[in-house]
């Protein structure tokens, strides 16, 4: 970090990120429920904490939008206190799943449920937005499509200003210069005037509190793990360097607990505030993470009330920008859905109507994920073929068994022999084959045994050492006693 240059890109980074963090962080306490001051608290202790104990330097973690709402209905249902109980359990969860390599289970999610996680997470925060779009004071639809065109033109003029930033700052100073009233930052709370304080979320610690928070708890580790490890992946892609994942979940759960027990709503990496960090400033190091969390607190605190008066037409202009841009516009353009197998759009189209229905990003990428392996195993199934082929002289019949033999496949293969017509002798040819679990070892002892109640006699040659090895295993100890 001696490097002149190096430390500047890094402070600059952090501080563009802490300011395009306060709209953001705002907006998700909105989501959830609570008072601004909760999710800015969140992104400062999820942001400093991440930056010692993660897995993927230059990568920002905060509040985010994905667990803002997984928790809002539990802080909406039964309060506070008991948000922030599930906050402190799901980074315990995170923890465990960390220990055990759930950071490994990652690669079982199929692109598409990927496609569909992102695509309803983008559907979510737009539908947020619409309750403050609607019975508002006429003024704020002008100043919502100022904010967004600002946002499309900004880039075009200069870089070095974050295009939400820019906007929020004019939209902010034309609302306060001319007097309009519309709703603004101050409305929905005080933003923090100090630091924020450690103590014990206010619930009673009894089995009953327990048993409410678990679910939420569990959904929100499994979703912040998902979206972490997920932007730590395209991280890797983007700087062309390794990270350790499993560090990266346990990370992720001491952030959440440290959270928690300073009064904030938790939170997991965020893509957006990431690709600022890492593809627009240029960050690398753990430095601007640091730097992010720290200085958004320096800006609450310092300059709050200034805050206050952003309105919150601005805000919403962000994150229906921050909606747009998540989306993946080009998993449904008709040229891409023309080319896709119609598998795997039903996956995509399932995980999104999961999301979007229970309002629940870890349901829809389990509900998605389980079925793309049932829409591939019902594909592999029909990659098992037998021919058969007669000797000369009729005595010896050579069935060959091409593909993969496993749950799927193997149901079908006892139908494909011949027993009442073949010679007293059949070779099942098993070299273009691999059997895999003990429904195929059971469907060849059922084929045996149909012959041998005719007897003819059945030879099976060719096992690989692996196929072998599960047939000797197996072979005779499956049949019901």
């Amino acid at each position: 970090m001696s490097d002149p240059k190096v430390l500047r890109t890094e402070v600059l980074a952090g501080l563009v990120v802490a300011l395009a963090l306060i709209p953001e962080a705002i907006s998700f306490s909105i989501i959830a429920g609570v008072d601004p001051a909760i999710g800015l608290f969140a992104s400062f202790t999820m942001a400093v904490t991440i930056a010692v104990v993660g897995g993927r330097p230059a990568m920002i973690s905060a509040a985010t939008g994905a667990v803002a709402l997984v928790i809002a209905p539990l802080n909406r249902e039964h309060g506070f206190g008991y948000l922030v109980a599930a906050v402190i359990l799901a980074g315990v969860l995170q923890i465990v799943l960390g220990a055990l390599g759930v950071a490994r289970l990652m690669r079982f999610v199929p692109r598409s449920v990927m496609v569909g996680f992102v695509n309803s997470l983008a559907i979510l925060i737009f539908m947020a937005q619409v309750p403050e779009m609607t019975n508002v004071p006429w003024p704020v639809y002008p100043l919502l499509a100022a904010g967004l065109a600002l946002m499309a033109l900004f880039p075009k003029v200069t870089k070095v200003i974050p295009a939400p930033l820019a906007s929020i700052v004019i939209l902010t100073v034309v609302t306060v210069a001319a007097g309009i009233a519309v709703p603004a930052v101050g409305d929905k709370g005080d933003l923090p005037s100090s630091l924020p304080v450690p103590g014990l979320p206010d619930v009673p610690f009894t089995l009953d509190t327990l048993t409410t928070i678990a679910p939420y708890a569990l959904a929100m580790a499994l979703v912040g793990l998902m979206e972490s490890l997920m932007t730590a992946k395209l991280v890797d892609d983007i700087t062309d360097t390794h990270s350790s994942k499993t560090r990266e979940s346990i990370g992720q759960g001491i952030a959440n607990i440290v959270t928690g027990f300073f009064g904030g709503m938790g939170g997991c990496a965020m893509i957006g505030q990431t690709m600022i960090n890492v593809r627009v400033s240029g960050a690398r190091t753990r430095l601007s993470t640091f730097l992010a969390g720290a200085l958004l607190m320096v800006l609450c605190v310092v300059f709050g009330p200034v805050v206050s008066d952003i309105p919150m037409a601005a805000l919403v202009a962000v994150m229906v920008m921050v909606s747009v841009a998540t989306f993946d516009w080009h998993s449904i353009a008709p040229k891409t859905l023309r080319r896709m197998p119609a598998g795997e759009i039903t996956v995509m189209v399932v995980t999104v109507v999961c999301v979007v229905a229970t309002h629940n990003l870890a349901i829809g990428v389990v509900v998605g994920s389980i079925t793309a392996m049932v829409i591939f195993a019902k594909r592999v199934a029909h990659l098992a073929e037998v021919t058969a082929v007669t000797d000369p002289d009729g005595g010896t019949v050579v069935y060959r068994v091409t593909g993969e033999l496993f749950f799927a496949s193997s149901n079908d293969l006892v139908g494909r022999f011949g027993y009442a017509t073949d010679p007293d002798k059949v070779v099942i040819d098993l070299s273009a084959a691999h059997v895999w679990d003990a429904s195929s070892v059971s469907a060849l002892d059922a084929i045996e045994t149909k012959y041998a109640q005719r007897g003819k006699s059945v030879e099976i040659i060719g096992l690989n050492e692996p196929s072998a090895l599960i047939h000797r295993r197996l072979s005779g100890e499956l049949a019901s006693h």
